[in-house]
């Protein structure tokens, strides 16, 4: 619409008697449609009549082509040469042009939202903060209802009703309230109010209203309240874990629907003062809370590591040492996944904080807001900043406090598995619980080891003895055990290498105490594809096994002498497994007590693996609260393993006849399966790496041949003969015929390898699967 203003002259029965340029440029009506038409017929609506004084009024005018134009009008009555009326003089302007009178001016720049409403609620003006409160300008305001304008809500609705009660009662009304503004998401709180307008006799003309915007304040308030509650709940206690939950229950709910304190390893393990933090350093979570019961939209677990990403604003935090804060449009969708699994879906909001305490970064408290429609602000990171630099001092404290147990323990953690490498054959749980006697820790340990073919080795161990040479020998067979179990020993094999190594170590070592160490150790091979467990015992108590029945059973194992005795040869049990099974593997510590039978203990625990639990994690703690004794004199370990099986839809076999001619049809045979399996991507592959193992096989080997593929969360290629002698890479030569088959295979495959079995050996080799 053109910014213009017009002149219109109207007798006394409001009949147009001359209609400006100006008039036209805003109404689109030419001066031939307009003369001598009521001018009530270019309005969408009747002019009230008003006091006789000349006063801008705000109409609404219909346009040429239809859509409504708000117009400011101000009248001058117009006198005949006798004096007596003879019409009115009516300057017309565009509703926006204001009023630029003092009075005017002041309106509009008020620093309260100001409005005025007829007494059937339509807008007659608007100052300019009102206009922005509500997202709209004052030409798409005027002259509309007010339910028309903010839509049919609850809170709209209850706010006409107040409207209506100033018109027809003359009241004033004053509201207290906290929302958020059709313009924004942000809630704020209001202070409202509504007052009649009154003409000269004192009929309500209108009503005026004066928003006043007190959030600050309120926030302002909110923010001293909870400064006051984290000084007085926040470090109770010298625990770290503790103190970070304090700080969370004070951010969530309210503050955050999503709070977590990730510490670094070294604050936690430890106690003593963690390197320089950068992307790669590994942050635990150690408390977390939301505004849902459960904290359902955490993906990390208590003590799991969370895995923050280098352009995450959690890692920026730890990088730079400042608050870094992000937001995300809701219209975009929930926030980005490289924000890692700390950010739960449906973020809009996020807040990162790091906790430092004497110029040292401890970990990083994140807030996040999901169904809390205001965005972060700079205050809000100002509060963060203070609660969480309060909670780092009381962090820091704690470590301080238990640096020197912690030194002690950390050698014995940094040495067992702090994650559990992933396989498909075991779902597994494990607790490993350190002595709290004088005598010190001891050397138990566990672990579970990944093998060809979908395979997995479980492994459990006790080192005699207590203190820091039991912890050192222990580390000393858990790296042997996984060097061994990676060239894939039987596991009565295994135990007579590891006997052997446990001899030269005593041999070498001059101190006397150190030479009469000894150490137990079970390690157990399952294949998921036969369902057979295979274990061998060297002096340690025998694994118990719950069948998917209920019923429990001690596994028969031969157990051998312990290691270091030397001389003496080792036995493999074999037992098939029905899917589902649980293996338990544990050490002395849970069993053996100086005032306890064990035999009984055994019982006790065989009860105890029965008893039904949601889950291993679960089971691995109720077996600990039932059989571990009050005060236990020695470390604990107890791994427990529930069996899966490969069934026939997911591995397949084919006889290969020791004929060259054979390579097509092994060839064919596994696109056919990989097709069956939907695997058609990598047939390619898999094709050149068949044809090159089973060549190899035919040419090299001793039949019979067997081509076996296993689907399981790789595509596992292997090639079986009789033949004991194992193949290795070399560099083929320019003029060389052969030796560039493994080679071959080697490029193409994420690992292959050989290992020897009853029969001969068997070449394998891993394909990742294509990404679904």
């Amino acid at each position: 619409m053109e910014e213009a203003s017009g002149a219109v002259i109207v007798d006394t029965r409001s009949i147009v008697t001359c209609w400006s340029e100006g008039a036209r440029r805003l109404t689109g009506h030419p001066a031939g449609d307009a003369v001598g038409r009521p001018v009530r017929e270019l309005l969408t609506e009747d002019v009230p009549a008003g006091p006789g004084q000349p006063r801008p009024r705000t109409v609404v005018a219909r346009h040429r082509d239809g859509h409504p134009v708000p117009l400011r009008l101000t009248a001058q009555p117009l006198l005949d040469a006798r004096g007596a009326p003879a019409g009115h003089v009516i300057t017309v302007e565009p509703s926006g042009a204001g009023d630029t009178s003092l009075v005017g001016l002041a309106f509009q720049q008020a620093s309260l939202g100001m409005s005025v409403l007829d007494t059937e609620q339509r807008y007659l003006g608007l100052n300019e903060l009102a206009c922005r409160m509500l997202g709209r300008p004052e030409s798409d305001l005027v002259g509309r209802s007010y339910l028309d304008t903010m839509g049919d809500s609850e809170a709209s609705r209850g706010f006409s009703r107040h409207l209506r009660r100033v018109a027809e009662t003359g009241d004033t009304v004053h509201l207290e309230d906290f929302a958020r503004l059709p313009s924004g998401t942000r809630m704020h709180a209001w202070h409202v109010e509504m007052w009649p307008v009154r003409d000269t006799t004192g009929t309500v003309l209108g009503t005026a209203v004066a928003a006043l915007d007190s959030s600050t304040q309120l926030r302002a308030r909110e923010r001293l309240t909870m400064l006051n509650e984290a000084a007085a709940r926040i470090g109770t206690t010298l625990d770290v874990v503790r103190t970070a939950e304090e700080l969370v229950e004070i951010l969530a709910p309210g503050f955050a629907d999503f709070a977590a304190v990730d510490l670094l390893d070294e604050v936690i393990g430890t106690g003593g003062p963690p390197a320089r933090p950068s992307d790669g350093s590994p942050l635990r979570r150690v408390a977390h809370r939301s505004a849902t019961e459960g904290t359902p939209e955490s993906v990390v677990r208590i003590g799991e590591v969370d895995g923050h990403l280098a352009d995450s604003a959690p890692a920026r935090a730890l990088r730079e040492g400042d608050p870094q804060f992000d937001r995300w449009l809701r219209d975009r969708g929930p926030s980005p996944r490289g924000e890692g699994p700390t950010v739960p879906a449906g973020t809009h909001s996020l807040l990162s904080v790091p906790l430092r305490a004497r110029g040292t970064t401890l970990g990083v408290v994140v807030a996040a807001r999901t169904t809390h429609p205001d965005a972060y602000t700079a205050d809000d990171t100002l509060l963060a900043e203070e609660l969480a630099s309060r909670a780092a001092v009381c962090v820091d404290n704690a470590r301080r406090f238990v640096r020197e147990r912690a030194t002690a323990l950390a050698l014995q953690r940094s040495l067992l598995p702090k994650g559990l490498p992933g396989q498909a054959a075991v779902e597994v749980a494990h607790r490993y619980l350190p002595s709290g006697s004088a005598a010190g820790i001891g050397g138990d340990w566990f672990d579970v080891i990944p093998l060809a073919g979908s395979r997995v080795g479980l492994v459990v161990g006790d080192v005699v003895g207590h203190g820091i040479p039991s912890t050192a020998a222990m580390g000393r067979l858990f790296t042997a055990v996984r060097t061994l179990a990676d060239v894939d020993l039987p596991p009565d094999e295994l135990l007579t290498h590891l006997d052997d190594l446990v001899l030269h170590l005593a041999a070498d070592e001059s101190d006397d105490h150190v030479a009469e160490l000894g150490a137990t150790c079970l390690y157990a091979v399952y294949d998921p594809v036969s369902r057979f467990l295979t274990a061998a015992a060297a002096g340690h108590p025998p694994p118990a096994v719950v069948l998917p029945d209920g019923t429990s059973r001690l596994l028969p194992v031969n157990t051998g002498p312990p290691l270091g005795v030397g001389g003496l040869p080792f036995e493999a049990t074999e037992l098939q497994l029905p899917e589902g099974s649980v293996v338990a593997l544990y050490t002395d510590g849970l069993v053996g007590h100086r005032d306890r039978d064990p035999d009984r203990a055994t019982d006790e625990l065989r009860r105890a693996l029965t008893v039904p639990a949601e889950s291993l994690d679960a089971l691995c703690d109720s077996v600990l609260k039932a059989v571990l004794p009050e005060e236990p004199d020695d470390d604990v370990a107890l791994l427990l393993a529930r069996t899966r099986a490969l069934g026939d839809d997911r591995v397949a076999t084919r006889d290969v006849r020791p004929d060259p001619e054979e390579v097509a049809a092994a060839r064919e045979w596994t696109t056919a399966m990989l097709s069956t399996w939907g695997l058609d991507e990598i047939a390619f592959v898999t094709e050149l790496v068949v044809s090159e193992l089973v060549t190899n096989a035919i040419r090299y080997g001793v039949p019979p041949v067997q081509l076996r593929l296993i689907r399981d969360r790789t595509l596992i290629c292997e090639v079986s003969d009789a033949s004991s002698t194992s193949p290795h890479l070399r560099r083929a030569h320019v003029y060389d015929e052969g030796g560039r088959g493994l080679l071959l295979v080697a490029q193409l495959t994420q690992r292959w390898g050989s290992r020897q079995t009853d029969h001969g050996k068997t070449i394998w080799a891993e394909q990742a699967l294509p990404r679904r």
